[in-house]
């Protein structure tokens, strides 16, 4: 009798599907079988002679295939035919590359959290930076976190953002160049008025 298996679906949760897979894929000899799988049925006693594990070891490797969907059992005689699941594969397969998959899994992941702990590190206990951070991604955290001291669709003279900046550094002219730089601060023509992109606050 055929042994029905199911393929990741729509209504499992992604992670515990991912984890699944990829548990019943950490292990080289799961990999191998999948490959000889895919040229023909074989029985356990087959796989095991090809190779060269115990029986006992083949059949831990199939039950953990079977229940990520990949294999399937149909009985044939006095023992049962295993078989590779092509479109149980290409399913995953399409799962695993799809837009909207990878980022789910981190859905519920802090992404601010290393913005923050970079500010918590170049911050004094009064809110002013230790200094400017050299290291361009912790540079990126801390204009990130600068440019919340402006109120989207305001506008800004130099002066005012150079008395906004001061508040945290001395050096506001690096700083206000680094702002622009990085698309945080909007600057019309030369000398002419500042405002902050509109954009979700991360802080």
């Amino acid at each position: 009798m055929k042994r029905e298996v199911s393929p990741i679906t729509a209504s499992e949760p992604v992670m515990e599907a991912l984890v699944q897979v990829f548990k019943a894929l950490a292990d080289n000899n799961r990999i191998r079988i999948l490959g000889l799988l895919s040229r023909e049925s074989l029985s356990v006693e087959q796989l095991a002679a090809i190779l060269g594990i115990r029986a006992s070891t083949v059949s831990h490797h199939l039950s953990r295939l079977s229940e990520a969907g990949l294999v399937s059992a149909q009985a044939s005689s006095y023992y049962n035919l295993y078989r590779l699941e092509p479109k149980a594969l290409e399913a995953i397969a399409r799962r695993l590359v799809a837009v909207e998959t990878l980022p789910a899994v981190a859905s519920d992941i802090d992404m601010d959290a290393y913005d923050r702990k970079v500010v918590s590190d170049f911050s004094l206990p009064d809110g002013r930076l230790k200094s400017i951070p050299a290291q361009r991604k912790k540079l990126e955290a801390v204009l990130r976190y600068l440019s919340q001291s402006f109120e989207p669709g305001v506008r800004y003279s130099e002066k005012q953002v150079n008395e906004i900046l001061e508040r945290y550094h001395p050096d506001t002219a690096t700083l206000r160049r680094e702002l622009v730089g990085a698309r945080l601060l909007e600057r019309q023509g030369g000398g002419g008025d500042y405002w902050r992109r509109e954009e979700k606050a991360p802080f």
